[in-house]
This record gives C-alpha cells, sequence and structure tokens, in this order.
C-alpha cells in the first residue's frame, strides 16, 4: 500500500498485488476506515467484542452510504456511494455500487461483491478494485476515488456541518464536500450515514436527503421499514439557516405508484410528508430512477431503488423547493 498526502488528505492507495497481500492489507486497512460499530436497537448499541462473539446465528447487516449532491439547481449533480456488509458464518459479505446521477441519466460506473473473512469490526468500509479512501486526521474517511483508465472521480468531504444521532444508533453527518470529474471540480454537500439491522429484518427503511440551496438540507428515514402511511414512522433531521431541526414522528405516505414489471411490484413515484405537530410537510416527486429486482421465487421479487426527486417542503409556514435523492428498498 502507498501513502501519497495531497491537499492535506492521505491517499491509501490499494494496487493489485497477489491475493495473499491483498488480503493482508485489507486487513491492516480495517482499522482506519471507519467509525464505531452502528447500533440496531433502541437500547444502546454492543461494543465490537460482543458484536462478533454473541453468537447470533442471524448475523447483521450494516451500511455506510456517502451521497453528494450539488446545491444549484441548474445543473444537479448527485453521486451515491453505497457500502453494504452482512456477516455470515464464517464469512462477511461485502458489496459496493457507485452512481452519477446528472441530467436526469443514471450511470452505474462502478458495483463490486466480495468476500471477506470474519472481523472484528464488520462495519468498517474497505477499499477494493478500481475504489481507493482518502483517509484524514483521526482515520476519518475524508473521501473516495474511483479510478479505472482514462475514467476518474473523486469525492472529497471536508469540515463537518452538523451530525445527527438516531435512536437505532444511526448516524447522519453533512460535511462540505466537492466531486471531481476529471478535471472539472464541482462544489456541494455530502451526507455520510450509516445504520444496522439484525439480517432476520428483510430489508432496511427507506432514506431521503433533500437540499435547497445553501440555506436547507434534510435527511428523512424509516429506521424500522414500517409500511406505507404508518403514523409517525419515520425520523426527519434539518439543517435550515444554521438550525439544527428534528421531527421524531414523521408520516409518510405513497401518494402516487406505477407498477414495475420486472419485479412484479408496484414503487411510488411520489410520496407526501407530515410531522406529527404539523411543522414539517410537503410532497416529493420522481424527476429520474435506477431500478433493479432482485432474485427470489417469486412471484414477487425484492425491488431496490435511487430515485432522484423535486417538490416542496414547508417547515414552520415556510415553503422551500427541494432537491434530492430517495433511496426505496421491498423485499
Amino acid at each position: 500500500m502507498e501513502h501519497v498526502r495531497r491537499s492535506g488528505y492521505l491517499f491509501a492507495v490499494m494496487k493489485r498485488p497477489p491475493l495473499l497481500v491483498l488480503l493482508a492489507a485489507l486487513a491492516s486497512l480495517a482499522a482506519a476506515c471507519g467509525r464505531s460499530e452502528p447500533g440496531t436497537h433502541e437500547s444502546p448499541a454492543s461494543t465490537p467484542a460482543e458484536s462478533s462473539t454473541s453468537g447470533n446465528s442471524h448475523g447483521r447487516v450494516y451500511e455506510r452510504n456517502f451521497v453528494f449532491m450539488t446545491l444549484t439547481k441548474d445543473s444537479t449533480v448527485i453521486v451515491p456511494w453505497l457500502f453494504t456488509t452482512a456477516t455470515l458464518p464464517g464469512t462477511e459479505d461485502r458489496e459496493v455500487r457507485g452512481y452519477l446521477a446528472r441530467g436526469g441519466v443514471w450511470d452505474p460506473f462502478y458495483h463490486q461483491e466480495w468476500e471477506t473473512p470474519p472481523s472484528r469490526a464488520p462495519w468498517r468500509i474497505l477499499p477494493h478494485g478500481n475504489l481507493h479512501l482518502l483517509v484524514g486526521n483521526a482515520d476519518a474517511i475524508e473521501g473516495l476515488v474511483f479510478e479505472d483508465g482514462p475514467r476518474k472521480l473523486e469525492l472529497d468531504m471536508s469540515n463537518s456541518l452538523i451530525t445527527w444521532t438516531g435512536r437505532r444508533g444511526q448516524q447522519f453527518q453533512l460535511l462540505n464536500a466537492a466531486v471531481y470529474l476529471s478535471d472539472q471540480r464541482i462544489p456541494g454537500v455530502a451526507l455520510d450515514m450509516s445504520r444496522a439491522r439484525e439480517s432476520r429484518e428483510t430489508q432496511s427503511g427507506d432514506w431521503a436527503f433533500l437540499v435547497s440551496g445553501d440555506s436547507l438540507q434534510m435527511v428523512l428515514e424509516n429506521p424500522t421499514a414500517a409500511s406505507p402511511g404508518t403514523n409517525g414512522a419515520y425520523r426527519a433531521w434539518a439543517r435550515l439557516d444554521f438550525r439544527d431541526l428534528h421531527w421524531p414522528e414523521v408520516t409518510v405516505n405513497w401518494a402516487e405508484v406505477r407498477a414495475y414489471q420486472p419485479a412484479h411490484q408496484d414503487v411510488p413515484v411520489s410520496w407526501t410528508l407530515k410531522s406529527d405537530d404539523e411543522d414539517l410537510g410537503g410532497t416529493l416527486h420522481v424527476e429520474s430512477a435506477q431500478i433493479q429486482a432482485g432474485e427470489g421465487k417469486g412471484p414477487l421479487l425484492p425491488v431496490d431503488a435511487l430515485f432522484t426527486v423535486s417538490g416542496t417542503v414547508r417547515i414552520q409556514g415556510t415553503a422551500y423547493r427541494v432537491l434530492g435523492i430517495f433511496r426505496h428498498t421491498r423485499s
């Protein structure tokens, strides 16, 4: 592994060594590539040692997602990096997907699945293949670099703007950020989110990341994968003109659906949202979609969808035009 210091960042550059060397490198990097374990219960999260020795035959699924978004409405660029690790007896299944969405077009430029030996910190993300990590002070992940011949995309994240924590141990951190596409620098904001669930919970809850220029950034999350329209199933956090706002009970309904034939399921194409105290409300509509059907015995197959969305959010009587991303999964 070669370390290169550039603009205050420490590059963890992984080349393509032989298999044994690669496994050793991955093991040594594990301690430098993540935060503490996200919880899966309302009670405090277990320690890493307890997690790996508890004998839970069901295993756990860890998510770590980085989502970059521009703050200008005329040239929206969204770059989601989605990391998933599922712990199984004797192994850890890892998957990473990277997308570039702009102009209503989705480019799924990176997708890798591989296995690693069991570790005491399965939630930590690892570099793999053409994906490299930028590691800064206190071993924090400050960037991601994809490079494949002439194709290069780099996400740099700098100072933290705000951090929110959910009752199940979820963490959502907003950071100043920029994406480099070849030699073009595109400024914006990034969401770094992490959460976990028991693998017997067949799906993760939906979430959304919304922005309205530099005045409003908002996260919506359904922590328990409750059905659409379940009263108060969502949580919402917002940074509004430097104020920190939180709504512990938000109801999100599917206002309109369309059939997704490959999975024989309906998917939402618009939503309404309202907090219990009615301080928060709004509507969202799909602008573009990246949808895939999973495997199964049928006739209903799992759905994994990423939507670019637009709409209006009303906070304490003031309306904000928002753009963003909505992640929807259904088993």
